[in-house]
């Protein structure tokens, strides 16, 4: 007889896992309950809106699905974000003077983003690995430095990008492919090669070994410190492609920009099935995950249910019941 299994144990005949496809389950249950309550809920115009949106931090949760499977943490990546988008508007506005609003001015500016998020990655990894202290205090204090410089960078109020390269750039937020804007693209893309990374290369494999016993690893030969040097790099990387695509959405930065991005991409991972304390993850879940915070954002403003001041507490709340879940799994086993 087929059988519902909910802790992953072995049974005879057809069996569903409940730790593997909850989350499946219920993003399935969140747009039946969204399509039963706002007619508007399943429109063309409001899926499109929906995943573009979670496009910033899906991308950005892809990253962090790396870092904690290797048993770490990165709660920079919302002031990184906000730092990195604050960099691009200056460079690409003093670019522009001698180069023109063309796109030459915007690769210049995707340049400098990605090298920043770069050697933002880096400097989390190796003070983190090379000066042996704890991601979390490591990445606690690069969150304050990154929000100070900003906030300094546009003296205490917003960065704006010049309206001639607004222009330019605006299209690879509002324009697609067939209809799918391109940051649904570019988080589909990001999605795919970070499964592949995750299940088919040695680099994920050595990820989860690490975050599962940091010791055994070392006697497997495996380069600990390099690798998770390489998570945060990694992290870096995917924070500014969610910059790249999210400047053009506004054209501006400031201290408030990002705020709670870092909650946002940890719940998504959580809630995804990544193990908080390392050793297990898939970036699959991640994406569901993004999905799921995003579907229960969009249901609460399109029903007015409750103040979308409270989300951040929502997200809170999710992921405390998501750790205390995975703990009562470890315990049951």
């Amino acid at each position: 007889m087929p059988s519902l299994t909910l802790n992953g144990g072995k049974r005879k005949g057809w069996s569903f896992d409940l730790k593997v496809y909850g989350p499946l389950l219920a993003l399935l249950l969140l747009v039946l309950l969204g399509a039963a309550m706002h007619p508007a809920f399943l429109s063309y115009a409001n899926i499109t809106n929906i995943l573009t949106r979670s496009a910033f931090i899906g991308i950005i949760a892809v990253g962090a699905t790396f870092v904690i499977t290797s048993g770490g943490l990165d709660l920079s990546v919302g002031s990184m974000a906000a730092f990195i988008s604050g960099v691009m508007i200056v460079v690409m506005n003093a670019v522009m003077v001698g180069m023109g609003p063309g796109w030459s001015t915007v690769m210049v500016g995707i340049l400098a983003s990605l090298a920043l998020g770069f050697v933002a990655g880096s400097i989390n990894g190796l003070v983190t690995t090379r000066g042996k202290i704890e991601a979390f205090i490591v990445t606690l204090g690069t969150m304050g430095i990154f929000r100070s410089l900003v906030t300094y960078m546009a003296d205490g109020g917003t960065l704006s990008l010049a309206f001639e390269v607004r222009e330019t750039y605006r299209p690879v937020y509002y324009d697609g492919i067939l209809g799918v804007p391109y940051p649904i693209i570019v988080f589909a893309v990001v999605a795919i090669l970070g499964e592949i990374a995750m299940t088919r290369t040695r680099f994920g494999r050595h990820c989860s070994a690490i975050g599962s016993n940091e010791q055994v690893a070392r006697y497997s030969a495996i380069h600990v410190d390099n690798v998770r040097t390489l998570t945060y790099i990694l992290q870096g990387l995917c924070v500014a492609m969610a910059t790249i695509v999210y400047v053009p959405r506004l054209g501006s930065a400031s201290a408030s920009t990002g705020v709670l991005w870092e909650l946002e991409a940890i719940a998504a991972v959580i809630i995804g099935g990544t193990v908080l304390k390392g050793g297990y993850g898939r970036v699959w879940g991640t994406v569901v995950g993004v999905l799921i915070l995003s579907l229960i954002d969009n249901l609460l403003n399109l029903t007015e249910a409750i103040s979308p001041y409270l989300n951040g507490a929502i997200q809170g709340v999710i992921i405390i019941v998501a750790v205390l879940l995975q703990r009562g799994k470890a315990a049951s086993r």
